[in-house]
């Protein structure tokens, strides 16, 4: 019987030795270094201006509109690095909400282990699991109570989710019984989020992006350097992506099925400038 035990006891060692190998890369957490992603706005080959009634935007169908409000929520950041190896940012460090009329937050500034990384993959919105926590565990930009300010508003009181995406402007090809503003102006909505549900099953807009860094720079993480990663986020991308849609046909769309068209339109807005090392 001892016996046996034994090798019960060995075997268990070496599976548990094994699984661990397998899923945890060998990263020196105590090695740690600076890293930022920096989340730049463009609109076609435009820089973003706010409410540019001079020079507006157009988008594929040819209808010209301003913004007036870009945010998202950019969350759970993970590097891969030249060799394969995957290193998650701690979850607790790892949201930021970009917002276009401040760039100040452009930047979701990171601590990961030294290395070489050639892949970098985020989260657009806010995973389910951290959607469904209780309200002490989250703080800072995921707030709900401050959602009004500080967050920007986004975060549904009535639906108890977050909005991953927020973008608003005007248009004049909405038609005057299409308008979204009661001061007269013809404003589109388009607040994006929906993280599965949590007692059944509801819209899921979370969106899990990964961007290549070989062919415009790796990012070669070190102690005495600052690296960081030049994304641009093209938003003509969310009217001309993989679902091109109208204004006039969509002005407003927020908690609704067809904001899962509009959400497949994420993915095509992130392309990798360059990376500073």
């Amino acid at each position: 019987m001892k016996k046996i035990l034994t090798i019960i006891t060995i075997s268990s060692i070496l599976f548990t030795a094994c699984k661990k190998d397998n899923t945890t890369p060998d990263f020196d957490e105590q090695n740690l270094a600076s890293l930022s992603v920096e989340f730049d706005n463009i609109v076609g080959g435009r820089t973003l201006t706010m409410d540019n009634s001079a020079v507006p935007y157009t988008n594929a169908t040819g209808e010209k509109f301003t913004i007036s409000s870009i945010q998202y929520f950019i969350s759970n950041i993970q590097l891969t690095t030249t060799a394969g190896k995957q290193y998650t940012v701690p979850q607790d460090s790892s949201y930021f909400l970009i917002k276009g009329a401040d760039r100040t937050t452009r930047f979701a500034k990171v601590k990961v282990p030294e290395g070489d990384y050639n892949k970098l993959t985020f989260v657009l919105g806010v995973d389910s699991l951290r959607s469904t926590m209780p309200v002490d565990k989250r703080t800072g930009v995921l707030d709900p109570a401050a959602g009004g300010h500080m967050g920007g508003g986004m975060y549904w009181g009535w639906n108890s989710g977050y909005i991953f995406f927020k973008l608003e402007g005007n248009s004049e090809v909405i038609s005057d019984d299409q308008l979204g503003d009661p001061t007269g102006k013809k404003q589109f909505k388009y607040h994006i989020g929906g993280f599965g549900g949590y007692s059944a099953q509801t819209i899921n807009n979370i969106k899990t992006i990964t961007v290549d860094l070989n062919n415009a720079g790796i990012a070669k993480v070190r102690k005495d350097r600052q690296s960081n990663i030049h994304l641009f986020v093209d938003l003509i991308k969310f009217f001309n992506g993989t679902n091109t849609f109208s204004i006039k046909t969509y002005p407003n769309v927020m908690f609704s099925e067809y904001s899962t068209n509009l959400a497949k339109n994420f993915k095509d807005m992130f392309t990798h400038d360059h990376t500073e090392n």
